[in-house]
């Protein structure tokens, strides 16, 4: 615009040309304002030069819950939500699930590469000598009430860990860093079956070297006066199909929580115990929880009619479907939907199953649910597997936190190595008070 000044964006940096910016005019100064676009974006900050005099402070963008804000570039997860795809390090989910196992996805997304197989029989071998924890972490458990909930047992474990590798406070030296990621993803499935066993009043079952990781995790869990514990082959696979699947989902809470809390420097355990504290609430991790109690209140297929009436009306909840991200199937719901079955050849039929597949069915037969895009999500199946395997709801969140650490870990390891990050500091728009007198306390 003729007679307008025009300021260049990234903090001095070159005019983008305008195929690649965005021109803002500020109406308040007739100012306008060129701003670079990178993948998708601009800067926050760019918008920082936009005043309306040399003292103003500048403009921010307000996004309350970051509904379109990215916080940082990542290698590690690629959603695209309206296509249902989902990969990690460019390979695709179903890929994943079909050919590989939960470890090797976590190398994967922590190392950036799929494993040779020489690669692969050290960092298994080595996942499986951590798999212990310190008997004082033992004895720290046995302190809990019988009834205290499992994922505050974790939560409060996995941040106890810290104390005991000092050394992990060097959070840049290479050893260590590797360190604490064979050690997290070693001891998460032994902290979450001792929390387990502890709210049944059990012996806790230390971990066996014999068994692969998933067949460990069920043999702590389960085993009983039996010489040695053997899962059956269908249920290890299918939890390690589930593992594979919740290893990592890009920026959710639990590890936007990670890396908020890891731009301080603390040391990693307390970095990670962060995200199991941000997984711990029921609109993140305790979601398949829901779908369980909302599957019992239906009861019965001939009542589906009406509880989706009930939703339409917003009477009732749809639990397990629909997604922030997701605006087509999510691909994780399609691939855990085929475990299912076979989870249940092996524990016995499920009379929830047969009515979340008529809910299912039914609800992407109406155009009122499908024009909302409100398709199942990963947690509509996942809490049935858990159901299965006899774990009770509480423990859902915990067995969540298990794959879910892998993830952690790769972003943590992310975050540590990215040079533009710094503590995470977000702004606020203030709407409270402003300069009000004092009163003193008997004239109040």
């Amino acid at each position: 615009m003729a007679g307008e000044e025009t300021h260049k964006g990234r903090d001095g940096g070159g005019v983008a040309t305008a195929e690649e910016s965005l021109s803002v005019t500020d109406n308040r100064t007739g100012q306008t304002y060129e701003m670079e676009i990178t993948d998708g974006t601009v800067r926050a900050m760019d918008f920082r030069a936009i005043k309306v005099s040399e003292d103003d402070f500048g403009l921010m963008t307000y996004d309350p819950a970051f509904k379109n804000t990215a916080s940082t570039r990542s290698e590690v997860t690629y959603i695209d939500g309206d296509a249902g795809i989902l990969e990690y390090r460019g390979y695709s989910i179903e890929q994943l699930s079909e050919h590989s196992t939960y470890l090797e996805v976590a190398y994967l997304l922590i190392y950036g590469e799929l494993p040779t197989k020489q690669q692969y029989e050290r960092w298994e071998h080595d996942i499986t000598h951590h798999t212990y924890v310190h008997e004082n972490i033992k004895k720290s458990m046995e302190a809990f009430r019988y009834d205290a909930h499992p994922m505050g047992m974790l939560l409060a474990t996995v941040g106890a860990l810290s104390t005991f590798y000092p050394g992990s406070n060097n959070i840049n030296d290479e050893h260590e860093q590797c360190m604490a990621a064979v050690r997290l993803i070693a001891k998460m499935p032994t902290l979450a079956a001792f929390a387990y066993r502890h709210n049944l009043g059990l012996p806790y079952i230390y971990p066996d070297n014999d068994l692969n990781y998933p067949e460990n995790f069920l043999s702590m869990l389960f085993k009983m006066a039996e010489w040695k514990y053997e899962p059956d082959d269908r249920l290890a696979r299918a939890l390690d199909v589930l593992f594979i699947l919740h290893a990592d989902h890009e920026q959710n809470a639990s590890t936007n929580a990670v890396r908020g809390v890891g731009s301080t420097q603390v040391d990693p355990y307390s970095a990670i115990a962060a995200g199991v504290s941000a997984l711990y609430g029921p609109l993140h991790g305790g979601a398949n929880e829901q779908v369980l109690r909302m599957l019992d209140r239906i009861g019965s297929t001939d009542n589906i009619p009406d509880f989706l009436e009930g939703v339409k009306n917003r009477e009732e909840r749809l639990m397990g479907f629909g997604h922030r991200v997701y605006k087509n199937y999510d691909p994780r719901a399609r691939i855990i939907k085929r475990h299912v079955d076979q989870v249940l050849d092996v524990t016995g039929k499920s009379p929830k199953l047969e009515i979340a597949v008529e809910l299912e069915k039914r609800a992407l037969d109406d155009e009122f649910f499908t024009e909302r895009k409100l398709y199942p999500n990963v947690d509509y199946y996942s809490g049935l597997i858990y159901e299965a395997l006899g774990m009770p709801t509480a423990m859902f969140t915990v067995i969540f936190a298990i794959p879910r650490t892998s993830g952690w870990v790769a972003q943590w390891l992310e975050l540590v190595g990215d040079d533009e990050q710094a503590i995470a500091r977000p702004r606020q728009v203030y709407s409270g008070y402003r300069e009000r007198e004092y009163v003193s306390i008997d004239e109040r």
